[in-house]
């Protein structure tokens, strides 16, 4: 019985889809060959699998042949023409196989064949297939062959890995691409092979064979066998998408929409749902960023503002990232769920300019192009009292990077303490030991390049807010741990971070266990981060002090 894929094999040049551009070459080829009677004799075809190349080798011997030729359009009647449907029984189209006969002695075995002139035909064809599997040696026992070949004799290389051929081969031939095939040209011919078979298609249906063919018309045709043959004689698509491991269309759209949001629960439940399909991991992979890749292309043509186009490159782009490792996992199944969460996470960042500029707000509904789902600035463990994190308050002057047009000449480190009894601050008080630390872990973790200081609060055996200094107390076997917050505990960043959830702080002091004194004593330079007016010019240029050195 024959497949479908030989039965629709191409036999004319026009028979070609997909390969315009090889194929009009050839054409005027032909057509000055006929006028002239020369034509080159070594060509080159690469190109992907299934994409026409060996059918083509197989035409262009019929083309330079055919009684009425060398033609584009053969008869397909003549003795020739007839001997090219089947080259095994002819004896001037000869077919090889490189990948089984790629010694050196096969090379020079070819070589002195060429010698021979045709049987029948006008011309002697060999046809190279895998030329690429030749060895080095082979190569160059067929290199003066193929630059000076008889005149009677016509090679034709067909290769998958252009790469792998020789430059002393590639300059000696005339090298015709063969590119991969659109999936809208594949369904139109698998349209036309159900049209002449007369088997029924469901819409659709026809679009995800040619998809599965990435581009190779003859594995197109092969499944759309298959296909056939699950369908009792008819393309369906849940036959379709059973044989290919394709999940349902709804299932992706709704992992989509869920990443969306960033719906992490949803997420979770849809990979529960594919497991217990028992889908193939790697193929709802690439349905997903097909899926995504042409909702991004979507919000481009609509003109969306820069930040939601990104944010959906984003997540496209970390989508792509995992695919290497979902190929090479044996838990596929995990690297799904862990990429779906964190891509899942994206919405919730705030934009860059926001942060930038110190307006970004721990809430995403205030920012338009984040979800709006509300996410709380203070972790939910805190009791109810625990004051958010409120941008709007007036920063001390050691807080967010924003220049201000006049600046006092030596500016306070922080503006004065509130007299007793004032109650202008918009900052309830702290109540709770917890709810301290809870406030100051988040304002540290929002602040800019303070998030590996986040865990000092929740470290610390003692944390106590006593205006205008916050003191912390550590364990004695933590102090090279938290060496880096004992150095960074007068930088005007780390100051205004705090400041944040504790109007009025001044000063940060580090203690630890055991000696009941400072962590260290003061140096230099940490008199220098204490100087109102340093600490001023670091929150103007917003500078951060490297190196301190003493001259002399």
């Amino acid at each position: 019985m024959t497949t479908l894929a030989l039965k629709y094999r191409p036999r004319t040049l026009s028979d070609l889809v997909g390969q315009e551009g090889s194929v009009k070459a050839l054409a005027n080829a032909l057509k000055r060959a006929k006028e002239s009677g020369r034509i080159h004799q070594a060509y080159l075809f690469a190109g992907v699998r299934g994409t026409g190349k060996t059918s083509t080798a197989r035409i262009l011997a019929r083309a330079l042949n055919c009684a009425e030729g060398p033609t584009a359009t053969p008869c397909g009647v003549c003795d020739p023409c007839r001997a090219a449907e089947q080259p095994d029984s002819s004896l001037d189209i000869v077919e090889i196989d490189a990948a089984s006969r790629a010694s050196v002695a096969d090379a020079r075995a070819l070589r002195e064949q060429a010698q021979t002139r045709p049987a029948f035909c006008r011309y002697r064809v060999y046809i190279i297939d895998e030329v690429h599997m030749l060895s080095t040696e082979a190569f160059n026992a067929l290199l003066k062959v193929i630059e000076e070949p008889p005149p009677h004799a016509i090679f034709v290389l067909a290769t998958t890995e252009l790469q792998d051929v020789p430059d002393t081969i590639k300059s000696r031939v005339q090298i015709y691409p063969f590119r991969l095939i659109p999936v809208g040209l594949i369904e139109g011919r698998l349209a036309y092979v159900c049209e002449q078979e007369g088997v029924p298609a469901e819409p659709g249906s026809l679009r995800l064979v040619a998809e599965a063919g990435q581009g190779s018309m003859r594995d197109a045709l092969t499944i759309l066998d298959r296909v056939i043959a699950a369908g009792d004689g008819q393309v369906q698509e849940e036959a379709v998408r059973e044989q290919l491991g394709i999940v349902s269309a709804h299932l992706v759209q709704g992992v989509m929409s869920s990443l969306a949001v960033g719906d992490s629960a949803a997420l979770v439940e849809a990979c529960r749902e594919l497991a217990s399909q028992g889908a193939d991991w790697a193929t709802f992979w690439r349905e997903l960023v097909l899926a995504f890749r042409d909702r991004l292309e979507a919000e481009a043509r609509a003109n969306r503002g820069p930040h939601e186009l990104l944010r959906w490159a984003r997540m496209l782009n970390l989508l792509l990232s995992r695919e290497r490792d979902l190929r090479d996992s044996s838990l596929p199944r995990v690297v799904v769920e862990l990429a779906l969460i964190t891509a899942a996470q994206l919405p919730h960042l705030a934009p860059l300019d926001a942060l930038v500029s110190g307006t970004a707000t721990a809430n995403p509904a205030a920012n338009p192009t984040t979800n709006p789902a509300p996410r709380p600035a203070v972790p939910a463990a805190g009791p109810p009292s625990v004051p958010p994190r409120a941008p709007q308050v007036a920063p001390a002057p050691e807080g967010p990077r924003r220049p201000t047009p006049t600046p006092p000449p030596l500016p306070a480190p922080a503006p004065p303490k509130p007299p007793a009894g004032a109650a202008a601050s918009p900052h309830p008080p702290i109540g709770t030991s917890a709810q301290l630390r809870s406030a100051c872990s988040e304002a540290l973790r929002l602040g800019t390049g303070l998030r590996a200081l986040a865990t000092a609060p929740q470290m610390a055996t003692d944390l106590a807010w006593e205006p205008p200094v916050l003191r912390f107390r550590f364990p004695a076997n933590v102090r090279q741990t938290f060496q880096d917050f004992e150095r960074e505990k007068a930088s005007p960043h780390l100051l205004a971070a705090l400041a944040t959830v504790l109007p009025g702080l001044q000063s940060v002091a580090v203690e630890f266990d055991g000696d009941g004194t400072p962590a260290a004593p003061e140096r230099p330079e940490d008199r220098l981060r204490q100087e109102p007016g340093f600490q001023e010019l670091l929150r103007l240029t917003g500078g951060e002090v490297l190196e301190i050195r003493k001259d002399g």
